[in-house]
């Protein structure tokens, strides 16, 4: 019952590529009778070299191609299998480029260059590299290859795909000539830098190149062999675009075509007769014949198969439960912002998942959108952190079974801030044509507040935070502003012979990147009297201003009426005064006159709509016996300019006030 090798075994002639690589037979014993099935697995030897196609590669590549782009370069074959086949490249170190190995499907490798630092024609103008394929025996096998790359001048635009991948699917034993997909690129250059030839790429096997062919002009990828599904179950192909100019430029796709299997196999029954002939008094139940059967095919087309049914009996399960997602406000409408990954491990329309914006804020529906098959959310306009910070949805991922299972994940997303708001002035408010004049009396120390210049900025943060500082000052060294507060201080004390006007330009700066600023316009006047205020203004008045006239009588007046006003008030003093006496001789009265005297009134902090000085106040004195409050008297307790804004005189406001402060003590009356 020894099993003998008869002649000398190669597993790369008997298998190829395959793996595992075995060796069917069958063995019969008799007494009792008995058919064995058996196997003999061939195992790989490390008894090959990789090899390139050729030993030298030359490539070109132009010095305006951008770090990341990516140069395939041929593969090396190895016909061992496992561990023992070619495992990965190694690039000689050099400035410019890294090696980047990727595997296909069937586990193969290959390798492209990927360029990490952009060329420079005038500072080199070629490069030599070697690429080194290694297997895993042990020891290591290898092969090498002189890569020669020329630097050169390319197009400004190099072909592009309109996909990266594309996906095919044909039948074993189509005919030639059958097409299976056609690529498609677009190249933005005019004339001949502008028409695209496509071919295989450089790495693309031979075996490939046999069994398929494409059209340089039209990318139509078409069968030129024969398939055979038993061999290969999937190709991926690798295709390159490439332009006609001096320097071509190249675009790279791959086309993954899957070989749909055909019943071209017939089942195979293999008999071994162990009676013949078959005695005529042969018992029931006795051996006659042992039969196997194998069909080459796969999956129906060669099984028995005993499906079980799937039944939705598993609702989606999201990766996470929730999801926050911070979004530039200003952004490009359009933009995906999220993919919300969900997987079902039901089968067929069971596992198909869709997503769906569950439409609990109305305005949700008009700003995000979500891509019903593969749940990527879109942004559809653009967002502003002044407007709104945070956006709140839920999103719903069900499957298609009968009943439909549904999940619910929760999305946020918050508007992050930029500085696209400069500061606004609110005083003195920048868009009229009134100027907002503070007054200031001659003698003032250093350190006095004059006014304060109030802005703010829609931003937020550092955006928002403002600075103040003084661009522009009639005499610079008279007045200081507050770096943050904004308020406007005297310098030094002003002299008796300082200008009577100022102008001071402010500017506004906030923190953000980039820095946005405004300006405001301050008019302060030096003055010892309210007249020479009042005349000052006057004077600043613009000449075309249709209302100058009507302020001038408004002002008049109300000089006229405080006239009139203060000597109606003095006569009916002096009357009661009078009658006060008299009282006091009929009743002989020894009550003597007891007056009453107010504090000043609180000074009011209008510093942003004109205010009077606290230092200007006048004092009443009343009577004691009087019901109401006469006034007797009043006098200033001294004498100071009067502040007050341009823009209140000219729409014809009083400029300042006559306050009465006063308290009354009541005596008893004659009948009393």
């Amino acid at each position: 019952g020894a099993l003998l090798v008869s002649e000398r075994i190669d597993r790369e002639e008997l298998c190829g590529t395959l793996s595992p690589c075995s060796l069917s037979f069958e063995i019969v014993v008799e007494n009792p009778l008995e058919l064995y099935s058996g196997a003999v697995e061939i195992q790989d030897i490390n008894d090959n070299d990789p090899v390139f196609p050729s030993s030298q590669a030359r490539l070109e590549i132009s010095e305006s191609v951008a770090a990341g782009a990516r140069f395939p370069l041929e593969s090396a074959q190895d016909p061992d299998v496992g561990v023992n086949s070619l495992q990965t490249y190694q690039l000689s170190a050099n400035p410019h480029f890294a090696l980047d190995v990727q595997t296909r499907v069937d586990g193969s490798k290959y390798a492209e260059l990927v360029l990490e630092k952009e060329l420079d024609r005038e500072e080199q103008r070629e490069l030599h590299l070697v690429l080194t394929a290694l297997d895993g025996g042990s020891p290591p096998r290898s092969a090498h290859v002189q890569i020669h790359i020329d630097v050169v001048d390319a197009n400004d635009n190099a072909p592009v795909f309109n996909q990266s991948a594309y996906k095919a699917s044909v039948r074993e034993n189509t005919p030639s000539g059958t097409l299976v997909a056609r690529i498609s690129a677009y190249d933005l250059d005019d004339g001949p830098n502008g028409d695209i030839v496509y071919s295989f790429s450089s790495h693309t096997p031979a075996k490939v190149r046999e069994l398929f062919a494409l059209d340089s002009a039209t990318g139509e990828l078409r069968v030129k062999g024969q398939l055979d599904y038993e061999e290969t179950k999937l190709y991926e192909i690798y295709l390159q675009a490439k332009d006609k100019g001096a320097v071509p430029g190249m675009a790279h796709c791959k086309v993954l075509v899957e070989v749909v299997d055909v019943n071209d196999n017939a089942p195979e029954v293999t008999v071994t007769s162990v009676y013949s002939p078959v005695p005529e008094d042969a018992a029931p139940g006795t051996v006659v014949a042992l039969l196997s059967v194998t069909d080459l095919d796969s999956h129906d087309n060669g099984l028995i198969l005993v499906q079980v049914s799937d039944v939705n009996d598993n609702a989606p399960m999201s990766s996470q439960d929730s999801y926050d997602v911070y979004v530039l406000e200003n952004n490009v409408p359009g933009i995906p912002i999220l993919n919300v990954s969900a997987t079902d491990p039901d089968l067929g329309r069971n596992a198909h998942l869709s997503y769906t914006l569950l439409q609990g804020d109305p305005t949700v529906g008009h700003i995000f959108s979500i891509n019903r098959e593969n749940g990527t959310l879109y942004l559809l306009t653009s967002l502003d952190h002044e407007y709104q910070v945070e956006f709140s949805m839920m999103v719903q991922v069900q499957d298609s079974g009968s009943p439909p299972l549904a999940t619910n994940v929760s999305v946020s997303v918050f508007v992050t801030d930029l500085n696209d708001n400069a500061p606004t002035v609110l005083y003195p408010h920048p868009n009229t044509t009134a100027t907002y004049t503070d007054v200031v009396a001659p003698g003032t120390p250093a350190g006095h507040m004059i006014t304060k210049v109030v802005a703010v900025d829609a931003d937020a943060g550092y955006n928002a935070w403002i600075s103040y500082t003084l661009l522009q000052a009639t005499d610079p060294s008279l007045f200081s502003v507050g770096l943050h507060s904004g308020e406007i201080f005297t310098a030094r004390q002003l002299r008796e012979d300082e200008a009577p006007q100022h102008t001071l330009v402010i500017l506004l700066k906030d923190h953000g990147e980039p820095v946005l600023s405004a300006s405001a316009t301050v008019s302060i006047s030096v003055a010892e009297m309210v007249k020479e205020v009042f005349t000052d203004l006057t004077d600043m008045a613009p000449a075309n201003d249709p209302r100058r006239h009507v302020t001038f009588y408004l002002i008049l007046a109300v000089i006229l009426v405080s006239a009139a006003f203060f000597i109606t008030m003095l006569s009916v003093g002096i009357f009661k005064c009078y009658k006060w006496k008299q009282s006091k001789e009929l009743f002989n009265s020894s009550r003597s006159t007891l007056y009453r005297t107010p504090g000043p009134f609180h000074h009011i902090d209008a510093v942003r709509g004109g205010f009077t000085p606290p230092n200007f106040y006048h004092q009443v004195y009343l009577t004691t016996d009087s019901r109401q409050s006469d006034l007797l008297c009043k006098k200033p307790f001294t004498s100071s300019p009067l502040g007050s804004r341009q823009s209140t005189m000219r729409n014809g406001e009083p400029g300042l006030y006559h306050q009465i402060v006063g308290t009354a003590s009541r005596l008893p009356t004659p009948a009393e």
